[in-house]
């Protein structure tokens, strides 16, 4: 069901193999979603599969390709950046670079059975707002969005213990890091230039990432730059030399030899597959 506000669009639907061919994944794939997954359900976010082991809420952005495998009972909520913009609203719920943007992980959140109730209650009260027409309904609903962004986010940081606010800084920085990396990873891509634009050192750098992540800033990088050219391999007709030109590789052999040594394909044999 999706419900419009002017410009403004927010939707929900059932999250299976039935409902999601029903619904055309163009005409939702430039919103920002929520998914949340019952677990033992078995998914696919982009060209990894998941079996949920918990129940979960995965936070999506545009162009991500999400596929339900086995799923029964996942929720799928959709809207676009005029109803709820994450980058204008993330001084309130500060969700940017953690939930969405994360080049971390791809970021699930685990729920307990507590956590999972309350959010499965939160997802009843906007399906019974889809169905209202009063003046409220938007903002209701812009409210109860709010409200599982940030009790998601809450989880987050206890899940990698950073939810001490004297861990407050180490959050920002690793936040600010995650949302530079979306932001430039087809012009920077080294070490140094990310350093650079957040006032450290390179080995300072990796020491704040290594608080969540085992992969250093390089594979970060790097395997952001990969994720694009696997999507731009598989969902677009653009050429090999044009993928490499968009990010900002000039020389298109370098960029072949890149691909090839991280994937173990060449883009042309990764193509393939799709």
């Amino acid at each position: 069901m999706l419900k419009e506000f002017s410009y403004k669009q927010f939707g929900n639907i059932e999250f299976s193999k039935k409902a999601m061919e029903e619904t055309t994944p163009t005409s939702i794939a430039e919103h920002i979603k929520i998914l949340f997954i019952p677990s033992g359900a078995t998914i696919q976010v982009d060209f990894q599969e998941f079996n949920m082991k918990t129940d979960a809420l995965l936070f999506i952005n545009p162009k991500v390709i999400i596929k339900p495998c086995e799923t029964i009972n996942g929720q799928l909520i959709y809207f676009n950046r005029d109803f709820y913009c994450i980058e204008i609203h993330d001084q309130e719920v500060a969700c940017d670079g953690i939930l969405y943007n994360n080049v971390f992980e791809i970021p699930f959140i685990n729920l307990d059975e507590n956590q999972s109730k309350d959010v499965q209650i939160i997802i009843q009260e906007i399906k019974a707002e889809m169905i209202n027409e009063d003046a409220n309904t938007e903002e209701m609903l812009r409210i109860l969005l709010k409200l599982i962004i940030l009790k998601s986010t809450r989880i987050w940081k206890q899940q990698h213990q950073l939810f001490d606010n004297s861990q407050h800084a180490d959050v920002q920085f690793l936040r600010r890091f995650s949302k530079l990396v979306e932001q430039h990873y087809k012009t920077h891509h080294t070490v140094a230039d990310y350093a650079e634009l957040l006032f450290v050192t390179p080995k300072n750098l990796s020491k704040k990432i290594s608080l969540i992540s085992k992969s250093t800033p390089n594979d970060i990088i790097k395997d952001r730059i990969i994720l694009e050219s696997k999507r731009l391999l598989a969902h677009t007709k653009m050429t090999v030399k044009e993928i490499a030109y968009s990010l900002n590789y000039e020389d298109d052999a370098y960029f072949i030899r890149f691909f090839t040594k991280h994937t173990g394909l060449s883009p042309v044999s990764f193509r393939k597959q799709f």
